[in-house]
Formats: C-alpha cells, structure tokens, sequence
C-alpha cells in the first residue's frame, strides 16, 4: 500500500528541492503545501509538527519525519522504502 506523502515548502529553497527529488525518484506522489507566505498552511505545519520553524516538514501517514536531512537519513538507513509502501527494487 503506498503512503500518504506531505510536504510543506517555500520558494526557492533547495532542501525541499532535494526532498522532492529523493520522493520523484522513488516514484511516490505526494501533496505539496507552499508556505512561502505563510498563512493558514504555515500554522497548520507549525501545529503538526510543533516547534518546526524550517522547511520542509515531510509527514507520511499523517507521522511527523522532520526536514530533508531527516528525509535522506531514513533512505540510508534503508527504513524510507517500508514506510512509503515502495519496493526497494525501483
């Protein structure tokens, strides 16, 4: 089963562009929430994943996995394919 993937990030921010790169080349889709200007999406990131102040914030299922180092680390760690529902094989 394949994961539910959101990723909150701002303009021009090259952590969220190698976040997304890292999630592009696993083929998962994901939801993408700009808070480059803050807002609604802004405090709704703030409130999933209290004290973030970076982006971007990843969650899969609904968990909390912090920025695109978090990110990277779990992908070496051999833990990120599991829990995006993807075989390690692609």
């Amino acid at each position: 089963m394949t994961a539910i993937v959101e990723i909150y990030t701002k303009f021009a921010c090259p952590y969220c562009v190698r976040a997304k790169h890292l999630l592009d080349s696993k083929g998962v889709q994901y939801t993408e929430y700009d808070v480059t200007m803050g807002g609604a999406k802004r405090a709704e990131m703030v409130a999933r994943a209290p004290g973030a102040q970076t982006v971007p914030q990843i969650f899969i299922n609904d968990v909390a996995i912090g920025g695109s180092d978090d990110l990277r680390a779990l992908d070496a760690q051999g833990k990120l394919d599991s829990l995006l529902g993807v075989n390690s094989a692609v």
